[in-house]
C-alpha cells in the first residue's frame, strides 16, 4: 500500500506548486488544485499507459522472449543515466546511504523488474498486471511471519478477494490463452515478493540517512546494472542479446529507451500525486490505470477471452477497494456522510412546496 512517506526512490515532481523538488525547480506559476489534480491523472494516465503498451509490443517482436533480462539491462542503463543527470543538475554528490544496504536495494530491484519483464514473455500482459495488484497478498503474510502482525477482518477479506479473484483469472488466462506458462506465474510471484520488501526497505534507509530521491536511483539501479551484466555475461546471453537488439535497433533499443523513459517519468507523477493528494486518491487512481491498461491490451493486441477474466479482475479490484478503506476508514465515512447530506439537502429543498406571492 502506498502512503506519503514512501519515495520508491524516485525523484518526485511537485504538482503542488508547480515546481520540482529535491533543489531542481521550475519557476512556474500556482495551480488551483483541479488543474493540479488534472495534470497528476494525466501523468499518470499517459506515461503508464505507453509504457505498458510498450512492454507488450516489445515482447510481440519474433524471438524476444528469451530477452527479457536483456530488456532490463537496457532499463537500468537508462534509469541510471536519468539518476545522474539528476544528481548534477541538483548539485548533490555526496553519498548518505551505505553501499551494503545500496547492494540489497539494488539485488530487490533488479528481483522486481527484471522478473516481472521476463514474465511477460511466457504469460498474457493482463495476468501480469493482475498480479501486480495483487500486492497487498505478499505483504500480509510477510506482516504476519516476520513482524507478527495482525490484520483486522477489513483486511483478510481484501486479501480472500484478491487471492481468490487471482485464482480465477490464472485458471481462465490457463483455459483459453495458448502462451500459459507456469514459469511466468513463477517469476510474476517472485517479482510480487520483491516489490513488497523493497519499498520498506527504501523508505527505512532514506529515513535513517536522510537521503534525495535520485541518489537511491542513481546507486540502486547503477548497482543493479552490473548485476544484471554479471549474470547474462556469466550464463552467456550477453553476446546474443546483444546482436538480438543490434539486428533490429529501432524495435528493441528504440522501444527500450521510450519505454524505459515512460516508466520513469510515470513513477515521478505516481509519487506527486501521493504528496499532493494523499494515498487514497492515488491508489484510486492508479488502479483505474491498471483497468485501463487491460482493457486496452485486450483491444490492440490479438488474443483469447473469456468473460471469467471481468469478474475475477473485478474481485480482485474489490479487493484492492476493501484495502483502502481498511486503511482510510475515517475518510472515507466522512466523505461519503458528506454527499448523503449535500443530496438529502437538495432533495428536501426540491420538496418544498413554492410560496404564493
Amino acid at each position: 500500500m502506498m502512503n506519503n512517506k514512501k519515495d520508491s526512490g524516485h525523484h518526485v515532481v511537485n504538482i503542488a506548486n508547480g515546481k520540482t523538488t529535491d533543489k531542481l525547480s521550475v519557476d512556474t506559476p500556482k495551480w488551483s488544485e483541479p488543474v493540479q489534480f488534472l495534470i497528476g491523472v494525466g501523468g499518470v494516465f499517459f506515461f503508464y499507459l505507453i509504457y505498458g503498451y510498450l512492454q507488450e509490443l516489445i515482447f510481440k517482436l519474433e524471438g524476444f522472449k528469451p530477452f527479457g533480462w536483456y530488456l532490463t539491462l537496457v532499463q537500468f542503463a537508462c534509469y541510471t543515466v536519468f539518476g545522474m543527470t539528476e544528481m548534477k543538475l541538483t548539485g548533490s554528490q555526496e553519498r548518505k546511504i551505505p553501499l551494503r544496504t545500496y547492494a540489497l536495494l539494488a539485488f530487490l530491484t533488479v528481483a522486481t523488474m527484471g522478473l516481472s519483464n521476463s514474465a511477460v514473455g511466457y504469460l498474457n500482459y493482463p495476468t501480469q498486471v493482475i498480479f501486480k495488484c495483487c500486492k497487498l497478498i505478499p505483504v500480509m503474510i510477510g506482516g504476519v511471519l516476520i513482524q507478527g502482525k495482525k490484520y483486522g477482518p477489513v483486511d483478510a477479506s481484501a486479501a480472500l478477494c484478491m487471492s481468490i479473484g487471482l485464482i480465477f483469472f490464472i485458471l481462465a488466462d490457463s483455459t483459453v490463452s495458448p502462451n500459459f506458462n507456469h514459469t511466468g506465474i513463477a517469476m510474476i510471484s517472485a517479482a510480487l515478493c520483491a516489490d513488497a520488501v523493497i519499498g520498506n526497505v527504501q523508505e527505512k534507509a532514506m529515513k535513517a540517512h536522510q537521503a534525495s530521491n535520485n541518489e537511491v536511483v542513481l546507486y540502486s539501479y547503477g548497482i543493479g546494472f552490473f548485476y544484471i551484466l554479471f549474470y547474462l555475461a556469466s550464463n552467456g546471453t550477453l553476446s546474443t542479446g546483444f546482436w538480438f537488439f543490434f539486428a533490429n535497433p529501432v524495435k528493441t533499443y528504440g522501444y527500450a529507451i521510450i519505454y524505459a523513459l515512460t516508466g520513469y517519468l510515470g513513477v515521478m507523477f505516481v509519487l506527486s500525486l501521493i504528496r499532493t493528494f494523499g494515498a487514497l486518491t492515488t491508489v484510486t487512481v492508479t488502479t483505474c490505470r491498471k483497468a485501463v491498461t487491460i482493457i486496452l491490451s485486450f483491444l490492440f493486441f490479438t488474443k483469447p477471452f473469456t468473460a471469467q477474466y471481468i469478474w475475477s479482475g473485478l474481485l480482485v479490484l474489490f479487493g484492492i477497494f476493501l484495502n483502502v478503506y481498511s486503511k482510510n476508514q475515517t475518510k472515507i465515512n466522512h466523505t461519503v456522510l458528506n454527499i448523503v447530506k449535500r443530496i438529502q439537502q437538495k432533495h428536501s429543498k426540491s420538496q418544498r412546496p413554492v410560496m404564493e406571492a
